[in-house]
């Protein structure tokens, strides 16, 4: 059956890739991507419409094309993005609430993908070891991006009971990494000195940007209700991944933490809300084993792997990045021991 699919956030960086996606499957007709302001980059073939989701028009567009599928990547994880803390809540949520409102009333809708984040499950010294999708995480994210995409997943279970012949999958990704894709974390990473928690070092995970579109072309394409955990094989504690970027980390007393944070956003060095600092203090493990036995998807990248391939895509080749130590270390030796005079 052909397709016509629906993106929302197509403005965004994963937005406009998985547009892109989209096109080269045989199962789909037709792609209409939907921001409020022109992408970018090219999407291709794609069909750009302006139009804001918060706006009931959003009906009259699904509409019209017949849309079969839709796939909602409009939430926004940054208040600087969004322009500030209460457009970011209006967007997510009330955005969302209307966009569900207009699934609800098309007759031509089958299927619903939704991007939402483990940062539903919040971050606490009480954490388990890993989360599972059977956790419910209301109540446990307290602010900003987090409780966000609690209300929406609430909302979408709500759509889901209301209308029980479309397809809801609803995807909790890690937080994306890779050559490409730019984030309030992959921001903090760049900093030439990282800032940590004075006492703390904890446990991260991260899904690759190939990994994460591949979640969603499988969710969008094949039929795979529920809820998945999205992210790479393994972990790496943040000090671990602060080494291999190469910079120096000054680790700071944790009342100091939001004032740096504060400092770092209003400067426009990084996004650094009080949810991402929690994030920094006690990390956040999930359990992927439904991601590979029910969405078919084994990551090609472990945690570890998407991280270098960020570091290496970003150029972070710090003065304690392992080229240079490595560097470093051969001139000890041969300045010890003599060898490579002969060539010098």
């Amino acid at each position: 059956m052909s397709r016509v699919v629906m993106v929302t956030g197509v403005s965004r960086y994963l937005g406009g890739r998985f547009t892109q996606l989209l096109q080269a499957d045989p199962d789909v007709s037709r792609v209409i991507g939907v921001d409020v302001v022109p992408p970018k980059q090219d999407l291709g073939d794609a069909e750009f419409v302006r139009a804001d989701i918060r706006n009931p028009i959003i009906g009259k567009v699904i509409a019209r094309a017949e849309v079969d599928t839709v796939v909602h990547m409009a939430v926004i994880a940054t208040p600087l993005g969004a322009g500030g803390r209460a457009m970011m809540k209006e967007i997510n949520v009330i955005g969302t609430m209307q966009l569900l409102a207009a699934c609800q009333k098309a007759p031509s809708v089958r299927k619903l993908v939704v991007k939402s984040s483990t940062a539903v499950y919040g971050s606490s010294p009480r954490d388990p070891a890993m989360f599972t999708e059977e956790l419910e995480p209301e109540g446990l994210a307290r602010s900003g991006y987090a409780k966000d995409s609690v209300e929406v997943e609430g909302y979408v279970r709500g759509f889901a009971r209301r209308r029980p012949d479309v397809t809801v999958s609803t995807l909790r990704f890690a937080n994306f990494v890779g050559p490409t894709v730019r984030t309030a974390l992959t921001s903090y990473f760049s900093l030439p000195v990282v800032p940590t928690v004075l006492g703390f070092d904890p446990r991260l995970q991260f899904v690759h940007e190939r990994d994460g579109l591949e979640a969603l072309w499988r969710s969008t394409l094949g039929d795979h209700p529920g809820t998945f955990n999205v992210a790479g094989d393994g972990v790496l504690t943040l000090s671990q991944a602060i080494r291999r970027t190469g910079h120096p980390s000054v680790p700071l007393p944790q009342p100091a933490a939001p004032w740096v944070g504060q400092v770092l956003r209003r400067v426009g060095l990084a996004d650094f809300t009080a949810e991402q600092i929690r994030f920094l203090t006690y990390g956040r493990v999930v359990d992927t084993a439904r991601m590979k036995d029910v969405l078919g998807l084994v990551p090609r990248y472990t945690t570890a792997e998407a991280f270098d391939d960020f570091v290496q895509g970003q150029g972070l080749r710090g003065p304690l990045s392992r080229d240079n130590v490595t560097a470093v270390e051969e001139r000890l030796v041969h300045a010890v021991t003599g060898r490579g005079d002969a060539h010098g």
